[in-house]
C-alpha cells in the first residue's frame, strides 16, 4: 500500500510542476497583462513551493522502506525547495520591485534551472518505477 501511495505522490509532484511550470505560468501571461501576470504569479508561488514541498516529503516517507535512493532524491527536492521559497523567491521579488533587471534575469533563470532539476529529479525517481 506504501507503495501505491509513494507512486501516486510522486506522480503528483511531477505533474503538479510540469503543469504549473509550462501550463499555469505561461497561461497566466498570454491571458493577462504583463503587471497583472507578474502580480498573479507572485501571490502563486509561494504556495506551489508549498505544493513541491509537501507532496515530495510524503512521496519520500511513502517510498523509504521500498527504495531509499528515490526516498533520498524525493527529500533533496523537499529540502531544496525551502530556500528557493524562502530565500530566492523574495530576493527575485526585490529585484523586481526595485528595477535591477539583470539581477530579476540572473535569479529568475537560476529559480527556473531549480525547477527543471526538480522536474527531471521527479521523474527519475518515478522512472524507477517502472
Amino acid at each position: 500500500m506504501t507503495l501505491t501511495l509513494a507512486i501516486l505522490a510522486t506522480a503528483l509532484l511531477f505533474g503538479g510542476m510540469v503543469l504549473y511550470s509550462f501550463g499555469f505560468a505561461a497561461f497566466v501571461f498570454s491571458a493577462l497583462p504583463g503587471p497583472v501576470a507578474s502580480a498573479a504569479l507572485r501571490q502563486a508561488f509561494p504556495h506551489f513551493y508549498l505544493f513541491v514541498i509537501g507532496s515530495a516529503t510524503l512521496a519520500a516517507l511513502f517510498l523509504v522502506w521500498h527504495d531509499q535512493t528515490g526516498a533520498a532524491l524525493l527529500a533533496l527536492i523537499a529540502v531544496t525547495t525551502v530556500p528557493a521559497r524562502q530565500i530566492l523567491m523574495p530576493a527575485i521579488n526585490t529585484a523586481t520591485d526595485t528595477g535591477a533587471k539583470g539581477r530579476f534575469k540572473a535569479l529568475h533563470g537560476f529559480s527556473v534551472a531549480v525547477t527543471l532539476a526538480h522536474i527531471v529529479l521527479a521523474g527519475i525517481v518515478l522512472a524507477r518505477f517502472a
